[in-house]
C-alpha cells in the first residue's frame, strides 16, 4: 500500500510542480497548490507507513504551505485579480478613459489586427515621473521561456481593448521589430 501511496505522491509532486512554475495565472498557479496539498498528504501518510520520521515531519510542513499557497493563489490573489477585472468592466460604463489592471502587462496576451494571438506581454517600462507606459515586452515563440524572443513595442502600437492588447503593426512590421536580449533592454 505504501508504494502504491508513494507513486500517487511522485506523480502529484512532479504535475504540480510543472503547473506552479508554468506561471500561467492565478488561479491555475493556485491549481498547483492544490495538487501539491494532496502529493504532500501522501507523502506525510508514506513517511508515517513506512517509519521515516524526516518524510514524514517535512511533509507535514509542506502540508501547511500548500495551505498557504492555496490561500495566497485562490483566495487572495484571485480577489486582487477579480477586483481588477471589476474595475475593467466598470470603467467601460462610465465616461472618459477606460481603465485595464497594470498586471496585464506582465502576463496579458497580445493580439494583431485580425485578432489573431501573437505574443504575451512580459513586462513593461514605464516612465518614473510621468508614470507613461514607454514600452512593453512581448514573449514570442517558445515553451515555457526555452528559445523564446522577447520584442519591444512602442505603447503608441497597442492599445488594451476587451481582454488583450491589440497592435495596428501588421505582422510584417511585428517580426521587423529588434529581438532584444533577456537581461539588457533600452533605457528610453
Amino acid at each position: 500500500m505504501a508504494e502504491h501511496i508513494s507513486w500517487f505522491a511522485t506523480g502529484a509532486t512532479i504535475i504540480a510542480a510543472l503547473v506552479t512554475a508554468s506561471n500561467l495565472g492565478a488561479r491555475i498557479t493556485g491549481y498547483g497548490f492544490v495538487i501539491f496539498l494532496f502529493g504532500s498528504i501522501a507523502w506525510l501518510a508514506t513517511g508515517a507507513m513506512t517509519g521515516q520520521p524526516a518524510l514524514l515531519w517535512t511533509n507535514a510542513v509542506l502540508t501547511l504551505l500548500n495551505i498557504f499557497g492555496i490561500w495566497r493563489w485562490l483566495g487572495r490573489q484571485a480577489k486582487i485579480d477579480q477586483g481588477g477585472e471589476t474595475a475593467l468592466e466598470a470603467s467601460q460604463a462610465t465616461p472618459g478613459e477606460g481603465l485595464f489592471p497594470a498586471s496585464f502587462l506582465t502576463s496579458g496576451v497580445l493580439r494583431d489586427p485580425a485578432g489573431r494571438e501573437i505574443g504575451h506581454a512580459a513586462d513593461a517600462m514605464l516612465g518614473c515621473q510621468s508614470g507613461r507606459i514607454h514600452y512593453v515586452v512581448v514573449t514570442t515563440g517558445g515553451i515555457a521561456g526555452i528559445a523564446e524572443e522577447l520584442r519591444r513595442v512602442d505603447w503608441r502600437h497597442l492599445k488594451f481593448a476587451e481582454d488583450a492588447l491589440t497592435t495596428g503593426l501588421s505582422d510584417e512590421q511585428f517580426e521587423r521589430l529588434a529581438t532584444l536580449p533577456k537581461d539588457d533592454w533600452p533605457g528610453s
